[in-house]
């Protein structure tokens, strides 16, 4: 008998930790609050290590319009109850007349069937006042994807990041037009094995950065194709973008605090 009651014990705490490793990934939502979007959807992609848990936090109309931040909290596998503070902002795509809200979750994880939910409260104030965010309830259920899978996100640190665009494999006369934030930067310019340089700064009061490509023509073997050599620090990115009639391709960097030693980093 005490054999077995061992067996028991051990399988319910395994239980517990596979309910702790499944928080890990992506949570979608809608929060009732009044904001500057008609319509206010939260995305949490979560990390639980132990009983911590850290991650980042979208708040956003889509994937153009949008605010995102770090969270950081505590999960307690035996109430299944976990609590999330969003902290710093890491970056924004918002209207100028919007506020941001600065949120705190309390939520209780439930699975029935193969929906899986965190489900309870939030609430909040606007970023640097005690302005009252009037939160509510919430229910969040668990995604395969992010919502911004889409749209490669690059974290960096203060500096200059250098673009260098080149035809992909062959070169067949593809032309593109480059934007930074909606800025244009090259114009009509064909892609050849030599790259079209441009240079472009980051830091706390430039966070973010979209860089959107447009192919001008589908050259002689469609679709418009880019290799983009990124060089941001000592990292190197390579990035191969496809341009369509219907779809830019995109790819957006963003300021990461945790992405560079804490002596480093800048006060905000």
């Amino acid at each position: 008998m005490k054999k077995t009651g061992m067996i028991l014990l051990y399988l319910c705490a395994g239980s517990f930790l596979l309910n702790a490793q499944n928080l890990n990934g992506f949570w979608k939502g809608t929060l009732t609050m009044q904001g500057c979007f008609p319509q206010n959807n939260i995305e949490l992609q979560l990390k639980v290590n132990d009983a911590n848990v850290t991650g980042d936090s979208y708040h956003y109309q889509d994937i153009n319009n949008y605010v995102k931040k770090k969270v950081q909290g505590n999960f307690d596998p035996s109430l299944k109850k976990i609590t999330l503070q969003e902290t710093i902002i890491t970056t924004y795509h918002i209207p100028v007349r919007c506020v941001i809200c600065i949120k705190f979750f309390d939520l209780v994880y439930n699975r029935s069937g193969d929906v899986e939910t965190l489900s309870g409260t939030w609430t909040g104030n606007v970023v640097n006042t005690n302005t009252d965010c009037k939160g509510g309830s919430i229910v969040l259920t668990r995604i395969r994807e992010s919502a911004f899978k889409e749209i490669p996100e690059i974290k960096v640190d203060t500096g200059t990041i250098r673009l260098d665009f080149y035809d992909n494999a062959v070169v067949d006369g593809d032309s593109i037009t480059v934007l930074v934030n909606k800025q244009v930067i090259v114009s009509h310019q064909l892609l050849s094995a030599k790259p079209i340089t441009r240079f472009i700064k980051i830091d706390l009061n430039n966070t973010f950065q979209e860089i959107e490509m447009i192919g001008e023509n589908n050259g002689s073997i469609p679709p418009n194709t880019a290799l983009l050599i990124i060089t941001a620090g000592n990292k190197g990115y390579r990035l191969y973008l496809t341009s369509t009639e219907t779809k830019n391709a995109i790819v957006r960097f963003v300021y990461d605090p945790d992405s560079i030693p804490d002596e480093k980093k800048l006060q905000p």
